[in-house]
Order: structure tokens, then C-alpha cells, then sequence
């Protein structure tokens, strides 16, 4: 370990404390297994189990002396004071809801790493000129209603705060009424304004790809993230009796939706295999074996590091799918829609530099997944810091990252959050 690191800092770094902490959450919304063993999370935004996620943590930065506070969209913020109470304070963190079928560590470490960082930079007497702030933010994971990262963008301006509030999950409960419930839940916990410009924020994650794992290397230092855009296709077409109804009649929605995909699947070819496209959610009416489908909703998620790319192809969406329908009605609606990012060097530096003075191995690489920090971007130096998973695997039950990788991410999330902090 070099001279340059503080050694007491990092020695306060608790593994087994670190491990329980998210053991303690993984068991609000879990999911068995079939031998009854607790390995998922089902843990959605704005429900009775996220308000118990947040009490839970909440508890925890009261116990260390933290002040807790609450915007009006429901992002939730810890804060450690520094020596300079007028300094703009070091935002970290995350969120803490999770996919239907999720995993463990997906958003949630990087809350409970961020308070963990903080609780062992105050246990090693470690004193900072900036304030740290601690964040979960609201709806990262888009799973109950979509898109996400409604806090973060709400948060950085991205979005006007009511711009979700018509958007209902799939048992017809709008966002905005969700969100009103939840704050009135909330309503012991003071409340911020929305936005503001801290010095800088790091976003620690699990890295949901296999690069780190495979190749052997303890942190991933993020130089950035590809971009994203997100579509529904809605097929109307007529329905009539299987048995009956000549196929040269047919206003099938299905066999159109075939046709779609089928032309899409051309438009985004890449021998390279750099871009991503994904169908992943399929509606389809009346949804029966013996009628012809008469209306079919898929989605489209697009993703591309390069921008000229990313806004060629998913321009060219709308015209494929047009030109491949030959009997149903269509319409496109773009409902997310975010450029890539490159991360400030401020912040890699920071993570690059206490991972070296730790003696840990680390890499230079992209994030293939969106995250909050890609609308921290445009207001203050942005970075994040990535730990193996086991074989990349997340929104999934198997999501995995062994204790002691956990640990290492903390150590180097306090070290670059006291070094940020004492600029």
C-alpha cells in the first residue's frame, strides 16, 4: 500500500458490517429460489417495500449523525458535513429499486457503499473541506414505470419533476399519485428544493458485464456511457376466427410484428457486435390460441456509444417498421432518449489513484448499461467506479459479487470521496 493512502481510512472499511448491511436490504422484496433460499429481489420504486428499504437506511445515517432529506421527487439524500459548510458538497450514491426479477447488488450497493464510505471516513477521523452527500435516487431501474431514471434527470433538469406523472404501471397506478403517496409517507422527513450543483459525483455499481471477472481486474475505472433510446410500437390491426378467416383477409398483428422485428433486426445489424438491440417486452390481444391477434405492443431498446450512430439508427426506426407492416396500423413513440456521455477526468483520476495506492488491479472501460451518473453529466464533474460480478449477470436472481470485491469498491469509494472532498 503506498505512502499516499491513509491507512486507518481504509482499515475502517468493514467487509462483514458492508456484507450484512446488504444482506439486511436483499431481504426486503426477495425472491426464493426453489429450494427456499432468499437470492433475488422484487423491490419496486415508490411501494410499501421501498419505503421500508429507505427506513432501514435512513436509520443508519441517523445513527451516524447524518442529516436526511427529501426532494419532491423523492430522491433521498444523506449528508456528512465537512469543515466548510458553504462548499459544494461530493455527491455519491445510487438507487435503491430494483428490476421484477433482480438481483441483490444492482443500484442498492452503490447507496449502502456510499454511506458505507462515509462511516469509515468519519470512523478514521478523516476530516473533509467539502460536505459529502449520499443519494438514492428515485425510479433508476424504469421497471414499474418506465422510463427511468425519472429522479436523476428530474434532479440535474433533464425533465420537468411532473413530466411522469400520467405514466401508469401496469396496474393502472400513475406515477404522480404513486409519488404523492409516497412523499406523504415521507412527510417527518425535511424537505429540499430539486437540483443543485455539487463539486463533483461518483457513482459506485456492480459492473453488469463480465470484463472485470474474466479478465481478473479488481476496479473499473468508467470512462463513460453509450447512449440510449427507447421505443413503443403499437400494430392495430382486426381480429377474427382462426378456423375460419382466409389468411389473404387477415389483419394479423402478430405476423406484422414478425415482419417488424424481422426488418429491424436488418437495420441494426453490426459485425462489430458494439450496438444493442433488444425487444424485451411483448402485449398482445386478445391474446388467445384460436383468434388472430388484432393489436400487438412491443418495445424497442437501442443502444450505441456513438452518437452519429445512435441517432441514425434509431431515426430510421419508425420508416422500417412502416415499410415491413403490410396490413395492421402503426405507431412509434420514442419515450427515452439519451446521448452518450464521456466522465470527467477529475473523478476517473480519483478512482484511478486510490486504487493504485491500494495495490488493486483496475481497467479503463465503458458502461454498457445507463446509470443516474449519465444526467449528473451536464451539472458537475461525473465519474463511476465498477466491481466484478459473477459472469456479468444482473437484472437477475444470479446477480452476484463476492464480499471481499464489495469491500475493495468501498475502500477506493472513500479514499476518491475524501480525496474529491479536500480539493
Amino acid at each position: 500500500m503506498s505512502d499516499g493512502v491513509a491507512p486507518n481510512l481504509i482499515a475502517a472499511v468493514d467487509e462483514a458490517k458492508h456484507w450484512d448491511r446488504l444482506m439486511q436490504m436483499a431481504a426486503i422484496g426477495a425472491i426464493p429460489d426453489a429450494e427456499g433460499k432468499m437470492v433475488g429481489v422484487n423491490r419496486a420504486c415508490l411501494t410499501p417495500l421501498d419505503r421500508q428499504a429507505r427506513r432501514l437506511i435512513i436509520g443508519w445515517a441517523q445513527a451516524l449523525g447524518m442529516s436526511v432529506s427529501v426532494d419532491e421527487i423523492g430522491n433521498l439524500f444523506f449528508r456528512h458535513e465537512g469543515t466548510d459548510a458553504n462548499a459544494a458538497p461530493v455527491l455519491t450514491g445510487s438507487h435503491m429499486d430494483t428490476q421484477p426479477n433482480g438481483g441483490r447488488f444492482d443500484g442498492i450497493w452503490g447507496v449502502v457503499a456510499g454511506l458505507e464510505a462515509v462511516q469509515a471516513i468519519r470512523d478514521a477521523g478523516v476530516a473533509t473541506k467539502r460536505p459529502i452527500e449520499v443519494v438514492a435516487w428515485t425510479n433508476e431501474e424504469g421497471g414499474r414505470f418506465a422510463p427511468g431514471c425519472m429522479g436523476s434527470m428530474a434532479w440535474a433538469g433533464f425533465k420537468p419533476a411532473n413530466t411522469w406523472d400520467g405514466v401508469a404501471d401496469p396496474d393502472g397506478i400513475t406515477f404522480g399519485d404513486a409519488l404523492k403517496e409516497h412523499l406523504a409517507e415521507e412527510a417527518d422527513i425535511p424537505r429540499r428544493p430539486l437540483g443543485y450543483q455539487p463539486y463533483a459525483y461518483l457513482e459506485a455499481h456492480i459492473e453488469q458485464g463480465p470484463r472485470l471477472e474474466a479478465e481478473g481486474y479488481d476496479i473499473g475505472v468508467v470512462t463513460g456511457i453509450q447512449g440510449s433510446r427507447w421505443f413503443i410500437v403499437e400494430l392495430t390491426g382486426e381480429t377474427a376466427h382462426a378456423g375460419t378467416a382466409p389468411l389473404s383477409m387477415r389483419k394479423d398483428a402478430i405476423q406484422d410484428m414478425i415482419r417488424a422485428i424481422n426488418a429491424l433486426n436488418d437495420l441494426m445489424a453490426d459485425p462489430t457486435d458494439v450496438l444493442r438491440f433488444t425487444v424485451g417486452r411483448i402485449e398482445v390481444h386478445p391474446n388467445t390460441s384460436n383468434s388472430v391477434a388484432d393489436k400487438v405492443r412491443f418495445t424497442i431498446d437501442f443502444r450505441h456509444p456513438d452518437k452519429e450512430v445512435l441517432i441514425l439508427n434509431g431515426d430510421a426506426i419508425e420508416n422500417t417498421i412502416r415499410t415491413a407492416v403490410k396490413n395492421c396500423d402503426v405507431k412509434v413513440t420514442e419515450r427515452f432518449h439519451a446521448l452518450p456521455v464521456e466522465f470527467d477526468p477529475i473523478v476517473q483520476n480519483a478512482v484511478s489513484k486510490a486504487a493504485s495506492e491500494q495495490g488493486l488491479k483496475q481497467i479503463d472501460l465503458p458502461s454498457g448499461a445507463f446509470h443516474d451518473a449519465q444526467f449528473v453529466v451536464p451539472v458537475c464533474p461525473t465519474g463511476m467506479l465498477f466491481v466484478p460480478c459473477f459472469k456479468g449477470i444482473s437484472h437477475n436472481p444470479a446477480e452476484y459479487s463476492k464480499p471481499e470485491e464489495l469491500a475493495k469498491g468501498v475502500r477506493v469509494l472513500a479514499q476518491a470521496l475524501a480525496d474529491l472532498a479536500n480539493q
